[in-house]
């Protein structure tokens, strides 16, 4: 169903539509002391840190954001404590600026951003449609959805703020009945080529088994397999990725991110306040950053939000979703908006 307010949503769906039959579809002056590299090789890295209580926090409300839905609204389903909102990261030497949607906004008019992931990805859209919402309150809007694909507009700016539900961002076809994972195969990239804006985010769904398991067999080349190691399987996607990346992204017209693992905890009921210690890292994130450094291009950035996120099993959906226990996703607001303040730091750097 699309929002609309005082504009033609034919006109504008009409547009989006165009759009995708052709490929088939902030108020702080607080500075960044130094630009940094998105794996921390410069003096100040932002991912480095600690969650600090900020009584100016939330960055929106989720009453002022009528498009994040019951499943998200975590006040709304019924959490009465509220510190999870108010906690904010603050890197070591140095501070990330408080996010400007209407410098977004006019920097990116005109552009297309595009999240391209699983459920994750999903998460942080729409985050990041509340803060560009809140920031023009009285901007008219569309929100609409088409299968996997969502859209965020604001006509004024004729930004698009897309997602497009990809979870394992490598291919799976049919054949003779079976579901078959091409490990070594992307065709779905001419809509990425047409992006602005690129962030990537997959890792859940590989260690999916059972019928939840989206493939019954992988194909690799000629040779085909029943099963193979989850780890291995996913580290061969990645790289399949970061050859198709390194050959068809054009670093002049498409600036590309790659969001880093989003964490999930064995236990999130009750928790109310940052974790003060965290495990280990996650395999699937070293074997992402091993892949961009791989790349023959250096215009891929990693957005490292896993380390951080782990320590925030206070932020998760928990009970207040779809009447069971997540501990996966994330309460909006919450730490995806954290995510989108490293996004568009990036992005007006």
């Amino acid at each position: 169903m699309a929002v609309c307010y005082s504009v033609s949503a034919i006109a504008i769906i009409s547009t989006f539509l165009t759009i995708f039959s052709l490929s088939l579809f902030l108020n702080s002056n607080t500075k960044i002391f130094n630009e940094v590299s998105s794996l921390g090789k410069n003096e100040c890295d932002i991912y480095k840190g600690s969650w600090v209580f900020d009584h100016s926090y939330p960055l929106y409300n989720s009453s002022t954001c009528p498009f994040i839905g019951d499943t998200r609204d975590c006040q709304k389903n019924g959490r009465l404590d509220n510190e999870y909102l108010k906690y904010r990261w603050q890197p070591y030497g140095c501070n990330l600026p408080r996010f400007n949607g209407t410098e977004l906004l006019l920097k990116y008019k005109g552009k297309r951003i595009m999240f391209v992931g699983d459920s994750l990805g999903q998460n942080q859209w729409y985050s990041l449609a509340c803060m560009l919402h809140v920031s023009q309150p009285q901007a008219k809007y569309i929100v609409d959805r088409n299968g996997r694909h969502y859209s965020f507009t604001i006509p004024e700016y004729n930004i698009w703020l897309l997602n497009l539900g990809n979870p394992l961002i490598v291919d799976i076809a049919t054949n003779k009945g079976l579901r078959v994972l091409n490990i070594d195969s992307i065709s779905s990239g001419n809509v990425w080529k047409q992006m602005d804006v690129l962030i990537f985010d997959t890792w859940h769904w590989w260690n999916r088994t059972g019928t939840r398991q989206t493939w019954n067999i992988i194909q690799e080349g000629n040779r085909t397999y029943k099963d193979m190691d989850r780890l291995e399987l996913y580290k061969k996607a990645i790289n399949t990725w970061a050859r198709w990346a390194d050959s068809n992204l054009n670093s002049t017209k498409t600036r590309v991110f790659f969001q880093g693992v989003s964490p999930d905890h064995k236990e999130c009921k009750g928790k109310t306040r940052p974790l003060q210690s965290i495990g280990s890292l996650y395999p699937g994130e070293m074997e992402l950053e091993n892949a961009l450094k791989t790349m023959s291009n250096s215009f891929v950035r990693l957005i490292n939000i896993t380390r951080l996120s782990q320590y925030r099993a206070d932020g998760h959906q928990s009970v207040y979703s779809y009447n069971h226990m997540d501990c996966l996703h994330w309460c909006l607001p919450g730490v995806p908006d954290t995510w989108n303040l490293f996004l568009y730091h990036l992005l007006i750097s």
